[in-house]
């Protein structure tokens, strides 16, 4: 006996929702849609997907953790970044945080370290509320699990980084085919964020959490990363694939070990923090020309995107360290150093991460 499954309804109504938006578009000319549509919810709007804020903890220091509920479901990976924005003082700010669906919801959770001088993390810690609304894209990256699951991993991550994380681990869990050890560093007991959802991985037949605390007592291990963590709870590292995300320091800490066990292919990691810069002398020389605004200021050394900014430019822009890719510009003379590689580049025309270029003598960009 041979059975047929119907043909699914989703394309069908999702072209004509397409052409239903297109119309009442076309009936509320001069003004877009949304301008009406945001009236009876800010939830309907169509140009983006806006999401309200259902939950907000603050309790553990050093971070806030929030959870969104979508106008409409995001398309991510887990382990990947999205686009989050907000309005703050009228002005719409872009960063890029890694979420986590909640369990049996359409909810997404984020784990946002609060940044000395953040104009967005500090918002969210001191005047987010549950009920606000931001906006949610859809997820990029690629820092994911491969498509084949090998039989054991390591997952190592810092502060807030342990968000996506747990988003790749919530997926391993499901199958339990892989065993994983997850180390996560954090300055004392009170500086671990989803403490829930560790302790309920913990008690997983296939999982083992390391609490490392780098300051505080407690904790399985404490200290910075260091080679014996590793030798004390993952003799095996070498030779397995290892996820790393958190602050510069812990991810170029265990870079260096990698690289000293010849087990660098096996390494993917993701840093959250923008890389440390020293403005070079030798660079601040010469003008950067903004083509498109007709803008010339002189060249303070500095990241493009920052002396677009100095100069009274908005760029868009999303992580400021090089993940998002939000802020690619085209520039079209001049050179530029990656100041995350210290590499330099000047051919003629290459599209260029503004928040991670400086320029080095005279640079014209299309901005």
């Amino acid at each position: 006996m041979t059975s047929t499954q119907a043909p699914s309804r989703a394309p069908i109504r999702g072209k004509a929702r397409k052409l239903l938006v297109g119309a009442l578009g076309a009936l509320s000319s001069p003004h877009h849609l949304d301008r009406y549509l945001e009236l009876a919810d800010p939830l309907l709007a169509t140009a983006s997907n806006r999401a309200r804020i259902t939950h907000i903890d603050t309790s553990v220091h050093g971070s806030t953790t929030l959870a969104v509920r979508p106008a409409r479901p995001c398309r991510f990976v887990p382990g990947q970044h999205v686009q989050f924005a907000m309005v703050i003082d009228g002005v719409r700010h872009v960063r890029t945080f890694s979420p986590a669906i909640m369990p049996g919801s359409r909810e997404m959770v984020f784990t946002v370290g609060t940044r000395h001088g953040g104009l967005v993390s500090g918002h969210l810690a001191e005047h987010a509320r549950v009920g606000d609304i931001v906006e949610v894209g859809d997820g990029a990256g690629d820092f994911v699990l491969p498509k084949s699951r090998p039989s054991r991993l390591l997952m190592i991550s810092g502060g807030s980084g342990i968000t996506p994380v747990l988003s790749m681990l919530g997926s391993l869990a499901e199958s339990g085919a892989t065993a994983v050890t997850f180390v996560h560093y954090a300055r004392s007991p009170g500086h671990v964020p989803r403490r829930a959802e560790l302790d309920a991985l913990s008690s997983l037949p296939n999982v083992e959490v390391v609490l490392v605390h780098t300051r505080g007592e407690g904790g399985h291990l404490r200290g910075r990363f260091e080679r014996a963590h590793l030798d004390a709870v993952a003799p095996w590292f070498a030779d397995t694939p290892t996820y790393v995300c958190g602050p510069s320091g812990l991810v170029g800490r265990v870079r260096e070990l990698y690289a000293e066990t010849g087990s660098t292919e096996l390494l993917h990691t993701e840093e959250f923090t923008p890389p440390a810069y020293v403005v070079d002398p030798d660079d601040v020389s010469g003008s950067v020309s903004f083509a498109e605004s007709g803008i010339v200021a002189a060249n303070s050394g500095a990241t493009v995107l920052e002396q677009a900014e100095n100069a009274g430019l908005t760029p868009e822009h999303g992580c400021r360290m090089g993940i998002c890719h939000t802020c690619t510009a085209i520039r079209s003379s001049g050179c530029t150093r990656d100041i995350r590689t210290g590499e330099t580049d000047s051919e003629p025309g290459a599209r260029i991460q503004i928040c991670v270029s400086a320029p080095i003598g005279n640079v014209t960009v299309e901005l």
